[in-house]
């Protein structure tokens, strides 16, 4: 079940004061370094959960991240472009938890990794919690269905219900053929299932196995009406959508994320639960290397291609990161706006502006993606407030100006 919390409330954090020192590579020093020098999860903290892992002695700050063979290019921050004086300054604010408990800060720019971080408990190797940027994910596995001919755009106007073939409609309640895809990816479905209902039907888990868990939502929602499908966070939007994913593509969900997204992108060290439906998770609950969530954000920047592999259709994902919708959480700044499971916003930096799409999970989890810039930005953390985006706008986007 997905709950519907405001992101700054979704990851309870213990404040720990301490000092973080900071390691610094430089460029000159990096040219004869070896991978060791990035901290790795030894074999015994992998055998620990996320927040029983040790701190770091030492917070990981490099200018010149090493090439690992893992389809991500590296160069020299200052060299290959950015002011490296300003985002080593703020990478050592963040080490000093200056702007809150943050895990990993990495740069992208012009097709080029120039500055990879981790602080806290993070490490490079450690595939970190992704919140709720698991939706945006699941975004782009509905657009590799479209890519493969599984689904049309034209099927995103069409009742969400019309896919799924395994449904008994003369149960559903008045309305349910008014959800479209076009409406669960923005939020929009209009379900309405008292919170103890919920409940009550998760007493009996086989009944909502494979399209069960549609069934069961259909029968025991309030009517779906024009005023019930206003802008509602969660409210089982995602999975509504991973369940037509798995009755169109061939074989499974799992297995078609696995080989036409994670495979392809050469994404190995991951997790990916599995929800009460027995599908993929669709909202949370899978984690990501920063290196590897780095990859997703390629394939924004690059108009659906991954190393040349038109990976999402251009027009799919045109629409998806674009400010389709306004969120309502009175929390929300004013300029974000929402897609397919993305956010759009117009972040200004000095006198310009400039057009940031951006997968967003509570805590922290960012992959911000800059076209005019050609630059990908990747945070995690755990931050309860979460406001690293003032930096971002503040140090980050400005360093990458000409």
């Amino acid at each position: 079940m997905e709950i519907n919390l405001k992101f700054k409330s979704l990851i309870a954090v213990t404040l720990l004061s301490c000092f973080s020192s900071i390691a610094t590579v430089s460029a000159v020093e990096s040219t004869d370094r070896n991978n060791s020098l990035a901290p790795e999860v030894t074999a015994d903290e992998a055998k620990l959960s996320f927040w029983d892992m040790p701190f770091l002695k030492k917070s990981y700050i490099d200018s010149s991240p090493t090439d690992r063979k893992d389809g991500l290019a590296v160069g020299v921050l200052g060299v290959d472009g950015g002011n490296k004086d300003n985002i080593v300054k703020l990478a050592q604010e963040i080490a000093d938890s200056k702007h809150g408990n943050y895990d990993s800060l990495l740069i992208v720019h012009k097709g080029k990794l120039l500055f990879e971080s981790y602080y806290q408990r993070a490490r490079i190797n450690l595939a970190h919690g992704q919140a709720s940027a698991v939706k945006a994910y699941t975004s782009l596995a509905l657009g590799r269905a479209i890519q493969m001919g599984y689904l049309t755009m034209a099927d995103l106007d069409k009742p969400l219900v019309s896919f799924l073939k395994d449904l008994d409609p003369t149960k559903f309640v008045e309305g349910a053929e008014k959800i479209t895809l076009h409406k669960a990816l923005t939020m929009h479905g209009g379900l309405s299932v008292s919170s103890d209902k919920w409940e009550e039907l998760q007493k009996n888990p086989a009944a909502l196995k494979g399209q069960g868990f549609v069934q069961a939502l259909l029968e025991h929602s309030a009517p779906i009406t024009a005023e019930s499908q206003i802008y509602k966070y969660g409210n089982f939007n995602p999975p509504l959508v991973m369940q037509v994913i798995e009755a169109v593509v061939p074989g499974t969900a799992k297995d078609f994320i696995k080989r036409e997204l994670l495979d392809k992108m050469g994404i190995r060290n991951y997790s990916w639960q599995t929800s009460v439906s027995g599908l993929p998770e669709a909202g949370w609950r899978v984690k990501f290397t920063s290196r590897d969530m780095l990859k997703w954000g390629s394939v924004i920047i690059n108009k659906g291609k991954w190393q040349g592999e038109q990976l999402i259709p251009a027009d799919y994902l045109a629409k998806a990161t674009s400010g389709l919708v306004k969120p309502t959480q009175d929390w929300m700044p004013e300029t974000y706006r929402y897609g397919y499971f993305w956010y759009q916003a117009t972040i200004t930096a000095g006198d310009k502006s400039y057009d940031a799409k951006f997968a967003w999970g509570g805590g922290g989890q960012r992959i911000i993606a800059v076209a005019e810039l050609d630059l990908i930005v990747v945070i995690t953390g755990v931050d309860e407030e979460d406001t690293i985006m003032t930096q971002v706008s503040k140090t980050i986007i400005p360093a990458f100006v000409n």
